[in-house]
């Protein structure tokens, strides 16, 4: 009886302590269970031999240059800060020799030591038109060998006529403009002034066309859209000799035909017609002024599109 008594005192438990002695357990279980539902990430030795890593190979200065390897070459890559790409088939060792870039063979480049991938970069860069024109500039070659520059910096030779001729020629393709009459021109005479292309072309002709013409160069500068840097570069390719205007004659142009023009907006079409109604048509252009909502300013941009 005294160990029925021990076991009831010590083992007969409530509703509520049943609750959290399961409660306890469920969380104990719960911990041992995660492990098995979130694995540890692979290791990098376990990626697949065919995916590919991005590297970078040559850290100069604003000038990387990157090199994808195969996840089998990967152990063989010294790890640190940055990653170095293998070496290949490069010769640091090997004994430098003056040459020209810009004519140098295969065989030259690799009894300097390049590596075959780096010497078909150089020959398609060169087929392609590409030209060294100073010796630094075969710095900017794609998977150059770290070092190689300066081991064959002194060496480098490139002919100070090859230098002077390409100058020359960059000098002589310089683009000359010719100007344009711009009540005249076309589109296609507007797209080859500088900066200006079919857009900006379309709405000069559309502005001129809606005005009635251009009576200065200055109102080029009012198209919608043209940044008024481009206007200035095209200012001095551009004239306005003499101008034939389409006209609105203001004693018989409706409310409708005067606000379709860029300059007069709808309360001075109106304003004009109504005052024309009430004194009667105009007897001169200046009369328009009686007008309050002409000004100097307003009127002299008006005038020439307006007629008696």
């Amino acid at each position: 009886m005294c160990w029925k008594k021990i076991l009831s005192d010590y083992f007969t438990f409530s509703r509520k302590d049943r609750m959290g002695i399961l409660a306890l357990i469920s969380l104990i279980l719960l911990m041992f269970l995660i492990p098995f539902f979130y694995g540890q990430p692979k290791s990098p030795s376990l990626l697949k031999a065919d995916s590919t890593l991005l590297i970078e190979t040559r850290p100069s200065p604003g000038n990387k240059v990157y090199e994808r390897i195969s996840a089998s070459e990967h152990s063989a890559v010294k790890r640190g800060p940055i990653a170095q790409a293998p070496k290949a088939d490069y010769n640091p060792n090997a004994v430098p020799f003056q040459f020209d870039p810009n004519a140098l063979d295969e065989q030259g480049w690799a009894r300097l030591g390049l590596p075959t991938r780096t010497i078909h970069t150089i020959i398609n860069y060169r087929s392609k038109g590409g030209w060294f024109y100073k010796k630094e500039d075969i710095q900017k070659i794609w998977g150059l060998p770290e070092g190689f520059y300066q081991h064959v910096e002194d060496f480098i030779l490139i002919p100070q006529a090859f230098t002077t001729a390409a100058s020359q020629n960059t000098q002589s393709r310089k683009i000359t403009y010719t100007s344009i009459d711009i009540n005249k021109a076309d589109t296609t005479a507007f797209i080859a002034l500088p900066g200006i292309g079919s857009k900006l072309a379309n709405r000069i002709v559309n502005f001129r066309d809606k005005l009635g013409g251009f009576y200065s160069i200055d109102q080029i500068g009012e198209t919608y859209g043209l940044p008024d840097s481009t206007f200035q570069k095209i200012r001095k390719y551009v004239q306005c000799p003499e101008y034939s205007l389409h006209q609105l004659n203001i004693n018989t142009a409706s409310k409708d035909e005067l606000k379709a023009h860029p300059y007069i907006r709808w309360n001075l079409a109106n304003a004009i017609v109504e005052f024309r109604n009430q004194h009667g048509n105009f007897t001169t252009l200046d009369d328009l002024k009686n007008i309050a909502l002409i000004d100097e300013p307003t009127f002299k941009k008006i005038i020439p599109y307006l007629s008696l």
